[in-house]
This record gives structure tokens, sequence and C-alpha cells, in this order.
């Protein structure tokens, strides 16, 4: 019997289906379809084609608003089993379940993906009144305390480079500011957490600190979150910066960090 080499049994939809997944990455969180078919080379129609069966499949979604394409939460799940494999999140899985049993909220860990922070991980305390899981959503990276943490330390050197244009407002309390939440940033880098006190959701805080691996780079932010009456500005300080700082410095020492 003669062996081919395995590029010769390669399927050329199936190719193209992975070249469009592969179009959305570095900052591009979303594109269309006429795009698509500029960079692919493709006709319009196959593009199309290619993008439903992908929707179908939950790889793709489409946001109905703009009618350009994203990657859908199939995409996340396969990226979590990565994760897992890749220690990251395995690792983090012991330190989530010990901060939600000391400090009695949720918790989770993020990453960032273009201008969105990803909850990858998220552990609910037995606590009745709680914040609900946020898994696989897109959060805003300027009023969530986790999304500070990616501002503050993926661009300490310039801050302002990963800020929209425009900053959202969620709450009245949301900054949006440009010169204010840079102000913040700076004492975010300087403290080594971050706090959201109702900015992203009214009644909610959370406070996070960054995730370092053995490179010394940041590779995620891990956050505590709860309803604002439970976190106060006192107990932040007193018991969960002290609670939380320890749990990321115990994950990225596991995860190889030295200083």
């Amino acid at each position: 019997m003669v062996r081919r080499e395995k590029a010769n049994y390669a399927i050329q939809s199936v190719s193209h289906a992975l070249d469009v997944l592969e179009q959305f990455s570095g900052d591009v969180d979303e594109i269309g379809v006429t795009e698509l078919s500029k960079k692919l080379k493709l006709h319009k129609n196959n593009v199309f084609r290619l993008l439903a069966t992908l929707e179908a499949r939950g790889y793709i979604e489409q946001n109905k608003a703009t009618e350009n394409y994203r990657l859908g939460v199939k995409c996340l799940r396969l990226g979590q089993t990565y994760g897992n494999q890749m220690g990251f999140l395995l690792q983090a899985k012991t330190t989530l379940h010990d901060l939600a049993r000391l400090g009695g909220e949720s918790c989770y860990v993020a990453v960032k993906k273009g201008s969105s922070l990803i909850p990858l991980d998220f552990v609910e305390p037995q606590n009745p009144v709680r914040v609900i899981s946020l898994l696989g959503q897109a959060l805003p990276l300027h009023c969530t305390a986790a999304g500070k943490i990616h501002l503050a330390f993926e661009s300490s050197d310039d801050p302002a480079r990963n800020l929209p244009d425009r900053l959202e407002r969620y709450t009245d309390k949301t900054i949006v500011d440009r010169e204010a939440l840079l102000r913040q940033l700076k004492d975010v880098g300087e403290h080594g957490y971050a706090v959201d006190q109702g900015e992203f959701m009214a009644e909610v805080s959370s406070v996070a600190v960054p995730i370092h691996d053995y490179t010394r780079n940041l590779v995620g932010s891990l956050a505590i979150a709860g309803p604002a009456h439970r976190l106060t500005l006192q107990r932040i300080e007193q018991e969960i910066v002290p609670l939380i700082t320890d749990g990321g410095n115990q994950l990225s020492n596991r995860l190889g960090y030295q200083r």
C-alpha cells in the first residue's frame, strides 16, 4: 500500500471553513460577507454558505444590528478545552472554589479578546443572593474590574492605546471621561488591583487582580463580584483585596511566575 501525505486527503470545503474562522484573529471582532469574500478570494455565495453552516453549528453568530459575523460560543468551548489542556483553567479551578468559599461571592477568571473581556470560568457561592454566571459573555473593558486589569497591565506604557474613541455608559457610575479613567488605570498599575463599584451593572461591585505565567506576561485576570451592599468599599479594602491578591499570587506561582 502506498502511503500518501496527509495534505493529499484535505477536503477543500473544510479548509475554506477553517479559513473563515481564522479571519477572526488579533483585533478583528466582526467581519462581513463582502470583506470575507475579498480576503479569501471566494465568491460571496460560497462564503455565505460557509457562514450559514458554521452558524448552524454554533461556531459563528451574526450580529443582527450590523449584519456582520463573529465567533460563536462553540469556539469558546473549544478554547476552554484547550485552556484546560494547557493548565491555566485547570490551575485556576482550585483558586476559584477557594475564593468563592472564603469570600462568599462569585469568582471568575477572564481573558481579553479584541476590545472585550471574556470570562472563561465562573464559580458561584452558596449564598442565595449572588452574581450569576457571566461565562462566555463579552464584557466591556473600561467599566469592569477585570477589564481594567487588562487595560492597565497589557499596555502599562500607554493604556490609552486600548481605549475606544468613545467610552460607553452602562450606569450612572460608569467612567466615561478618558482622562479620569487613565488616572484610575495608573492607580491600578501601582496598587496591583482594580475595583468596579456599579460601573457596569448597577448595584454590583467587583475586584480583580492580574494573573501572570512563567513568561511574566499577563495571561488573564482573576475577579470577585458581588452585590454592592455586601461588597462595600470598606470590606473590599479590608477583606477582599488581601484575599484575592493572595489567590492571584498563588495562581500565578502555580503557572511558573516568579517576581
